[in-house]
């Protein structure tokens, strides 16, 4: 039995024991049985993965020489695959690349989509590394009403936030899967040896595949496999393919690169490693995370500061109580509260978090202030990305998606 197939099995035992109780996290749906969300530590469980403790984040810190990101900081990416294994490599002054991607079903970003960004971002400056982004049109063909070139254009329009997020051109490559696959025969080359070595039954244990879903489906999970892998990308790394990668990414990411992971060793490639972060939750409340279908439950990178604001006032879910009077006496529940849990996210002062917790949790702060602080923060965010968007032209894109040798030498 593989490392995949236990996996699987070991799944099934522990959700038909807690059916009822258990959050529902795959590659298509989030939904959490609890108004505090998902709970992680479980999913750390069933997954299989390792929390991310102080250990790893102190050891990161001492080799990037920097102190280590919010996100780290306050456990919003908390559970990891191999970061040590990685981690000795660095301290050896041998090469990783980074792998992450978005799956391009929308027009305009929320807020949610640009986290792994924003954090592998960080993770590319601090360990100055190569960066391959995937856009998965083909996937969101498969999945979405959408035709092919709709996708496609899709892709292309998300790639301008992307780029707006400040990537090095010089050590980025981001490519469309319906661009770039059949230009690269090495890529599609791993593609058939991961498909080769995944059976229908284990595709279908990992994720919910059913007689009705087209074979597209199927054997979708290949491709998302592929850029795990050095030798899929020859304009990077010559003929190297022993480089491994990290890939950040929501946890609901993880069946695709267990099955990689399990793949690995017998394709003679190196296991990819993985983090990975927790959900941005939707404006009406922690149970489901963030969603680009409905406008009402996001904050998008196209909305002007009075939507911004319109939608903290009239949506976003409050930990506070019913009244005034209530809410001094027994104060505000900042695990519920979607306006303390998005500054978690994007207010970068610790210090002031903190306070912000502190006064909620007393009753000092109201519901109403604490909306005024986010509204602050996010119009901010926004509108930065608004400005850094606009300056991405035709020939940037192209530059980006042009299959070509970046800054390193492998």
């Amino acid at each position: 039995m593989t490392e995949v197939e236990k996996q699987v099995d070991d799944m099934k035992i522990e959700e038909n024991k807690n059916d009822e109780e258990e959050d529902d996290v795959n590659p298509w749906s989030v939904v959490s049985k609890s108004d505090k969300g998902v709970d992680y530590d479980k999913l750390i469980k069933r997954f299989g993965s390792t929390k991310i403790d102080q250990v790893l984040i102190d050891r990161i810190a001492l080799l990037t020489k920097q102190t280590p990101h919010r996100f780290l900081r306050r456990g919003i990416f908390f559970s990891q695959r191999d970061m040590h294994r990685l981690l000795d490599r660095v301290e050896k002054q041998k090469p990783f690349f980074l792998y992450t991607g978005r799956g391009p079903s929308s027009e305009a970003l929320h807020l949610g989509h640009i986290v792994p960004f924003i954090f592998t971002k960080w993770l590319q400056d601090a360990f100055d590394v190569p960066l391959v982004i995937q856009l998965t049109d083909d996937e969101k063909f498969l999945w979405k009403d959408l035709k092919v070139e709709e996708a496609n254009r899709l892709a292309i329009e998300n790639v301008k936030d992307i780029i707006a997020m400040g990537f090095d051109k010089d050590k980025t490559f981001i490519f469309s899967d319906i661009n770039y696959i059949g230009s690269c025969s090495e890529f599609y080359k791993n593609m058939l040896r991961v498909q080769k070595c995944v059976t229908f039954n284990q595709a279908r244990g990992i994720f919910g595949f059913v007689d009705t879903d087209c074979i597209g489906k199927i054997s979708f999970p290949s491709i998302q496999a592929a850029p795990s892998f050095s030798s899929s990308f020859p304009h990077i790394f010559g003929n190297k393919k022993d480089i491994p990668c990290l890939i950040p990414c929501a946890i609901d990411q993880d069946p695709y690169f267990r099955m990689t992971r399990d793949v690995a060793p017998r394709l003679k490639y190196p296991k990819p490693a993985l983090i990975h972060s927790t959900f941005f939750p939707a404006l009406q409340g922690a149970k489901t995370k963030m969603s680009a279908s409905d406008a009402n439950s996001s904050i998008f990178l196209t909305d002007t500061k009075n939507q911004i604001k319109n939608k903290i006032n009239k949506y976003a879910f409050s930990g506070g109580c019913a009244t005034i009077e209530e809410h001094r006496e027994k104060g505000g529940d900042c695990d519920v509260d979607i306006s303390y849990q998005y500054l978690t996210f994007f207010l970068e002062d610790d210090e002031q978090l903190e306070k912000i917790k502190q006064d909620y949790t007393s009753g000092k702060m109201l519901t109403g202030e604490i909306k005024k602080v986010l509204i602050e923060v996010l119009q901010e965010v926004v509108a930065t990305h608004q400005e850094n968007r606009k300056l991405v032209t035709p020939e940037i894109i192209k530059e980006f998606m042009t299959p070509r040798k970046l800054k390193y030498t492998f």
